[in-house]
């Protein structure tokens, strides 16, 4: 620390005193397409550079000149970023020789200033994609509005959820309704509480219990107001059951020994576990498979889907969860987003197929232009 601290009194020293001519210009500009913060120098090596630059940087026009870094004799641009740097605020730089040769001595750069830049302009690329993805969900959704139905590929967990609630109404069982153990502001779990609508509506119908047990307040105050709603839906009010829509414990393990155990007791014929699922998946499934329940399991979490798919009969796999509830919901914001992202991912498998064409046919300049490493 002593040395260091001799190094800069040193170094500061010699700044005040008068040198020889600068030796190069040193260009400071401010970095484009950032978030501010970031201010890019670049200079034009001498014929014989020293081992190392000291650059110094100090606020423009009176303040004092302090290192910034320490950099090999054979670099030519340096990046100047971070907390230190003020947005708005005019900075100088010098590059200096280390140890200090006034020889080799930069000429003061230009005040400069860092500013966050509201677009980044070598993303276009994305934005391409973002107003066609726009232009096209809008044009789903007042289809969907003005009746339009369109044709999607069925999927056998979906269609398993009523043959699961017919199973348990033949044999006089219940229905259990995990829906994740994330809370209400998680996608997944917004998800569910649609499925749980559509799976609420048909247990009414058939008139078969049905459990939902939560591990958040927000969770079981959202679930109670869709199951009681769904059973006035298909007017069956007085069928439904306070006790129906329970909040066991935020714990996660303590919440999963509580699943399990109602498993156990009432041995339901049919188990929905649907929603977002982490450590405790494979530990509610295997449960339910000793007691010979029909299973469906729905979840986004891409580590977890291998434990449902060994131990549950369907398992709603990525986005086959967010399209069920799409599907199940007949919503046409929901099922104009569901035709818009289908149509999108469609068109960026063709642009895949095409630039790999192009690439291996030495066209480089398609593929170039559609990446986001740039």
């Amino acid at each position: 620390m002593l040395a260091r601290a001799v190094a800069t009194a040193a170094l500061l020293l010699s700044l005040a005193l008068p040198g020889s001519a600068s030796a190069f210009p040193l260009v400071a500009t401010d970095t484009p397409n950032d978030g501010g913060k970031s201010i890019n120098l670049t200079w034009t090596l001498p014929a014989v550079p020293p081992a190392h630059w000291t650059l110094v940087r100090r606020e423009f026009p009176n303040g004092a000149f302090s290192p910034v870094a320490t950099l090999d004799g054979t670099d030519h641009a340096y990046q100047d970023s971070g907390e230190a740097l003020g947005d708005g605020v005019r900075y100088e730089y010098l590059l200096l020789a280390a140890p200090d040769d006034p020889a080799l001595r930069s000429e003061p750069s230009g005040p400069v200033s860092s500013s966050p830049d509201w677009f980044d302009m070598t993303k276009q690329n994305v934005a391409v994609v973002l107003v066609l993805f726009f232009i096209v969900l809008f044009f789903y959704i007042e289809q969907a509005r003005r009746g339009t139905k369109w044709t999607f590929r069925r999927i056998a967990g979906l269609d398993a959820i009523e043959e699961a609630i017919g199973r348990a109404t033949e044999m006089g069982k219940g229905i259990l309704y995990v829906p994740g153990v994330q809370d209400i502001d998680d996608i997944q779990t917004i998800a569910s509480m649609i499925l749980l609508g559509q799976v609420a509506r048909t247990a009414a119908k058939y008139e078969t219990p049905l459990q939902v047990p939560t591990n958040s307040p927000a969770v079981y105050t959202v679930a109670e107001e869709v199951v009681k709603a769904s059973y006035q839906d298909v007017g069956r009010a007085d069928a439904y059951r306070s006790e129906q829509v329970r909040y066991i414990t935020s714990e996660q393990f303590a919440y999963v020994a509580a699943v399990n155990g109602m498993m156990l007791r009432d041995k339901p014929a049919a188990n929905l576990f649907l929603g977002a699922f982490f450590a405790e998946s494979l530990l509610l499934a295997e449960t339910g498979h000793s007691i010979g329940a029909i299973q469906i399991a729905g979840t986004a979490n891409v580590h977890q889907m291998p434990f449902f798919v060994v131990a549950c009969d369907y398992t709603l796999i990525g986005e086959e969860y967010y399209a069920a509830s799409a599907l199940l919901s007949g919503d046409s914001m929901l099922l104009g987003s569901l035709k818009s992202s289908d149509t999108v991912k469609i068109f960026l498998i063709i642009v895949i197929v095409v630039g790999c064409i192009l690439s291996s046919s030495g066209f480089t300049q398609f593929g170039d232009w559609w990446s986001t490493t740039r």
